[in-house]
């Protein structure tokens, strides 16, 4: 199966793609959707460039499914509702090429690659290098997305095997006895 993991950006997106053969993995591209060329207040041609460069890493490598990165909020609210536009850019691309799409926040990414949900970026670039048997260490925002994709690689198995294994049926909640289900 060939992932495409997303980490959402307004001035750089980074993507990463890897192939999963059970427990194998392989590397197979990764790299960065930069906005900078167009005017820092020119949103919309900002969003335009990451479904464009979404939807051209789709057209060249052909993932299957996708991973991306939930937006965490910031200390500066602004900053998290542009974060959340682009973070929209690139779902909606995803979805417009049809793919399966999971949603993985950052500590829990961390914490499958590294080991621990508070890891710092070089960490992650370091692993990522070994986990994949990198020549050098993949940029930041490529090892982030590369990360994503390999915890959905292996979550992935975890997912189908609990499906299989068994069906999901609506619960009834206990405090709501005569009726209420989810």
């Amino acid at each position: 199966m060939r992932i495409l993991g997303i980490d959402p950006g307004l001035q750089t997106t980074g993507f990463g793609i890897i192939d999963a053969d059970g427990p194998r993995l392989s590397y197979v591209a990764s790299g960065t959707i930069k906005t900078s060329a167009v005017a820092t207040g020119d949103l919309p041609a900002r969003l335009k460039i990451i479904f464009d460069g979404i939807r051209e890493i789709h057209a060249r490598y052909q993932p299957q499914c996708a991973a991306v990165e939930i937006v965490f909020v910031n200390v500066n609210p602004q900053s998290t509702l542009l974060l959340g536009q682009a973070r929209g850019a690139a779902l909606t691309a995803l979805v417009s090429c049809e793919l399966l799409v999971s949603e993985y926040t950052a500590l829990q990414m961390k914490k499958a690659i590294v080991g621990h949900g508070h890891a710092k970026k070089e960490q992650i670039q370091a692993m990522i290098k070994r986990l994949l048997n990198l020549p050098g260490e993949p940029g930041k925002d490529a090892a982030d997305a590369l990360g994503l994709a390999i915890m959905h690689a292996h979550a992935r198995v975890s997912f189908e095997a609990m499906g299989r294994s068994t069906t999901l049926q609506r619960r009834q909640h206990a405090q709501f006895k005569g009726g209420r289900t989810y």
